[in-house]
C-alpha cells in the first residue's frame, strides 16, 4: 500500500490526454498538470507509465494494452503517482483515435472515483499480479 500523500480530485476535475500510437504523451489538460504535479514540459514526450504507481498490477495494463490495440475502448480505475511521490485514483476511459493531423493514438480521459470504486479496485488488484 501506499505511503505516499493521496490527492483527491475534486467532482468536476476532467483529466485528459493523448499518447501517440507507442503510449508516449503528446497533450496533457491543466486538470492533469495540477492533479500530477509534474510540468507539461515534464510529461510531453514521457510514456503514459511514466506515471504509473508501483501498486498498480501489471495485468490490468496488460489488458488495458490489448484492448486499446484492438480498437476498442478500456474503461477502468487507475491509481497514479505524482511527483512528490504521492498517488491519486481515477476512473479512466482509454480509446483509440486519430488526431485531426491523421496521426493514430490514444486518448485518455479520467475523472474522480469514488471511495467505494476504489475499495473495490484494491481489493481486486490485490488479488492480480
Amino acid at each position: 500500500m501506499s505511503i505516499g500523500k493521496e490527492t483527491v480530485l475534486a467532482d468536476d476535475d476532467f483529466i485528459l490526454s493523448e499518447t501517440d500510437i507507442k503510449g508516449n504523451i503528446i497533450l496533457v489538460n491543466e486538470d492533469f498538470v495540477r492533479v500530477s504535479e509534474f510540468s507539461q514540459e515534464e510529461l510531453i514526450g514521457q510514456p503514459h507509465n511514466f506515471i504509473r504507481h508501483p501498486d498498480m498490477p501489471r495485468a490490468a495494463f496488460k489488458d488495458l494494452w490489448e484492448t486499446i490495440q484492438a480498437g476498442k475502448i478500456w474503461t477502468g480505475y487507475v491509481k497514479n503517482r505524482t511527483k512528490s511521490n504521492g498517488y491519486y485514483w481515477v476512473f479512466a476511459t482509454i480509446s483509440p483515435f486519430h488526431s485531426c493531423s491523421g496521426e493514430a493514438g490514444y486518448l485518455s480521459c479520467r475523472k474522480k472515483a469514488s471511495a467505494e470504486e476504489i475499495a473495490r479496485a484494491e481489493k481486486l488488484y490485490s488479488t492480480m499480479e
